[in-house]
């Protein structure tokens, strides 16, 4: 049996291909929220479910899901303090450039307290004057996005 195309494809095979063509774009575009590293981040009750420009292309975690010590000095940076560190508060000068690059005196650094560490430790807080919020539990050799 011979088969000749005449080149059209019926209007439901039209219809067939775009809808596949829909479902391959969102599929390559992901689903979820995908974090830097190839991990998606699972969201669970509360947690924030967009991301916010200036966090997008970076690794995210909810407040809520931060240690205990860094939702305390959250709660401190939000009132204004008093901070236990006489550096908290102070300019973050980003200058391993793991931040968006900004003018010198946009980030301000807290420390977030270590159990058992004698000194300040290394996990922080950075914050931007557009609200943005970084946690590093590494001494700024990576951060993820806070999202509030």
């Amino acid at each position: 049996m011979i088969f000749r195309s005449s080149g059209r494809l019926p209007v439901s095979s039209g219809r067939l291909l775009g809808a596949l063509l829909v479902c391959l774009a969102v599929l390559l575009t992901g689903c979820g929220t995908e974090r830097q590293g190839g991990t998606a981040e699972r969201a669970e009750p509360g947690d924030a479910v967009s991301t916010p420009a200036w966090a997008r292309g970076m690794d995210t975690v909810p407040a809520a899901r931060l240690p205990a010590e860094a939702r305390q000095t959250l709660r401190l940076i939000d009132r204004g303090g008093p901070f236990p560190y006489a550096k908290d508060g102070t300019v973050f000068g980003n200058f391993e450039g793991e931040l968006p690059r900004e003018a010198r005196g946009y980030y301000r650094e807290y420390t977030v307290r270590t159990p058992g560490e004698r000194d300040r430790g290394a996990r922080r807080l950075v914050t931007g004057r557009e609200d943005e919020t970084y946690y590093t539990d590494d001494h700024y050799a990576s951060f993820r996005a806070v999202l509030r």
